[in-house]
């Protein structure tokens, strides 16, 4: 006897929808191609910037290259320094501090390319050199070759007197806001920060003794460029004198994360 003939059922099924390229790509995308994400947070793109204020950049670095308050690492930041100063007529860093995880600067550009390739240029150098010196302290056989700065710096727009003058103690003593300058290696006596760039500034308040005018012979400053901008070279002279031992407070102001 001859088996009934099985019935089947058509299933049901919901196709997905294409994309404008007819192909499926696993659900809504945004304008840019990226799928939407719980913590994605938009980075608001870098207004333009005045070239008469100077702008103070933070930069940190990722946890895993370690304290930067190093001799080795202070070179490799020193000769990133010499790489930017071919850009003096469009970008210059006139001040810098190297903090255990993060580096201050404060530069001046002639706009914001200027202030973005000229940070790209130091931080692409700084960070071959941070990485030779690294493998070479951990004796690594392979050169470290992964990332040194997050990939985000912020920057503040310094446009008065009195905020060129806060920040240049800012920048210059911030390892007396980070309690560094107790029993460390120091400058004429403990008066200016070895890791900054309070060597080539002439404002500070205090003169320092004829016997205590002694630079480490393997000490060699670091190399920044003259200011050019009103507020840097003079404006801020009209503002209190900035003491060697004066302490920075904190930061109040708002920051552009580039």
């Amino acid at each position: 006897m001859a088996r009934p003939r099985k019935r089947h059922v058509q299933t049901s099924f919901t196709y997905r929808k294409l994309d404008k390229n007819g192909q499926h790509r696993g659900g809504p995308r945004d304008n840019a191609g990226r799928k939407p994400s719980g913590d994605f947070a938009s980075h608001a793109k870098r207004p333009e910037i005045d070239k008469r204020h100077p702008q103070h950049v933070t930069l940190r670095v990722v946890p895993e290259v370690g304290w930067l308050r190093r001799r080795d690492t202070y070179a490799a930041v020193r000769h990133a320094l010499r790489t930017v100063l071919a850009r003096s007529h469009e970008f210059r860093i006139v001040h810098l501090s190297i903090q255990n995880t993060h580096v201050h600067l404060l530069v001046e550009a002639k706009h914001k390319d200027s202030l973005a390739n000229g940070m790209r240029a130091f931080q692409i150098s700084a960070a071959k050199t941070i990485n030779a010196a690294y493998s070479r302290r951990r004796r690594l056989s392979e050169r470290r070759r992964g990332r040194v700065f997050a990939d985000r710096y912020y920057t503040e727009d310094i446009g008065s007197v009195r905020q060129v003058r806060n920040t240049l103690s800012y920048v210059l003593n911030n390892w007396r806001r980070h309690r560094d300058d107790a029993g460390a290696y120091s400058l004429f006596d403990g008066r200016l920060d070895p890791y900054a760039s309070g060597l080539s500034f002439a404002g500070w308040r205090e003169a320092i003794p004829e016997p205590l005018r002694v630079v480490p012979r393997d000490y060699e400053p670091l190399e920044v460029s003259a200011p050019r901008t009103w507020l840097l070279g003079v404006g801020w002279t009209r503002a209190p004198a900035i003491s060697m031992f004066e302490t920075p407070g904190p930061r109040k102001v708002a920051r552009v994360d580039a």
